[in-house]
């Protein structure tokens, strides 16, 4: 994990234009493990609803986000 601590870090930036690029950085890192566990999850026979539960969102939202993967 020290690629999201660094990201973590250089995110409290004074410069916009380090902070900006590393909060890009981490909100396709968070989607890339979402994914991870949502599949995880599935793999192991938790339902829509549960993994829906976990992320505090809606059934719908997160079968339409990962429903077809």
């Amino acid at each position: 994990m020290t690629e999201a601590t660094d990201l973590a870090e250089r995110a409290g930036d004074r410069d916009p234009r380090v902070g900006l690029r590393a909060v890009s950085a981490l909100r396709r890192l968070l989607e890339q493990l979402e994914a991870v566990q949502v599949r995880s999850a599935r793999n192991q026979g938790w339902s829509w609803q549960e993994i829906a539960a976990e992320l505090g969102v809606s059934r719908q939202a997160v079968h339409k986000k990962y429903g077809r993967q």
